[in-house]
């Protein structure tokens, strides 16, 4: 079985080629269709799912398979490891015309992700990482930033309403950002102290993200303190918050107890 440093290659070079493609539909008016809950997905979704798909499984024989625009198939679950993919991550930006969007790819063994890729190409960023081994941003390495009296924060709004006083005039909420996987990696990168996570982000929402934030000094936490786990039956989680240090505790204490 390939080691992490093979499978991240291996991600990184299909992700630029992916983002090639995918920048060749970006604010050219590709086709879209509407996904139930009224999601949409357009062909250039669907076109650099179909080149992820056959590169990486004709690579990666053995590796299962889950991706947003896929059907998900239970034959995944008896593989050792996994590609967990979101072709484009934040569509409805991408759709939209803003360039913050990008590929999401991981491997994911265990339950946690060994190799992780987000190729921004709009934005010329790409960001990398595998245990052990940090996080980077074009090939230079990054991490969270120490947060200080006045904190930027992501997330939907009624989150922040349901925060105490005391937290609230402390945090500045940023605009939104369209593609969760790269609301997550700005906190890696130190541009943002935390953000909130609503219910239902998936697996190839936040799967490579994951490994990137945890690997720059920050972590992705449920409202019990847990991290998620990826690749198994269930593929979507509950209310998350991501940050690092003792804001990111204090955080998720708070989201716990507006959940009880």
């Amino acid at each position: 079985m390939a080691d992490h440093a093979e499978d991240l290659a291996l991600l990184l070079d299909a992700a630029r080629k992916a983002g090639a493609i995918a920048m060749r539909y970006f604010r050219q008016n590709p086709e879209v269709w509407m996904k139930s809950g009224q999601s949409p997905v357009s062909e250039a979704d669907y076109a650099v799912d179909t080149f992820l798909r056959e590169t990486l499984t004709a690579a990666r024989p053995d590796y299962g398979w889950l991706s947003e625009e896929t059907a998900d198939s239970e034959a995944r679950l008896s593989a050792r490891r996994t590609f967990v993919v979101d072709p484009i991550d934040g569509t409805r930006g991408f759709l939209e015309g803003s360039n913050s969007w990008c590929v999401s790819l991981a491997v994911v063994e265990e339950g946690r992700s060994i190799a992780a890729v987000l190729d921004c190409p709009a934005r010329g960023e790409i960001f990398e990482a595998m245990p052990g081994k940090g996080a980077r941003k074009n090939g230079i390495a990054i991490g969270v930033r120490r947060p200080g009296v006045e904190l930027e924060m992501g997330g939907p709004k009624p989150f922040f309403d349901a925060l105490p006083e005391e937290w609230r005039e402390r945090i500045r909420r940023v605009p939104h950002i369209p593609s969760l996987a790269y609301r997550l990696a700005l906190i890696a990168e130190g541009r943002l102290d935390a953000t909130f996570v609503k219910p239902n982000a998936h697996d190839w929402d936040i799967a490579a993200a994951d490994l990137i934030l945890r690997e720059a000094g920050g972590l992705i936490l449920d409202a019990n303190g847990t991290p998620p786990s990826y690749g198994g039956a269930v593929t979507s989680h509950g209310t998350l918050v991501a940050g690092s240090g003792d804001l990111l505790a204090a955080i998720s204490g708070l989201i716990a107890a507006a959940e009880r």
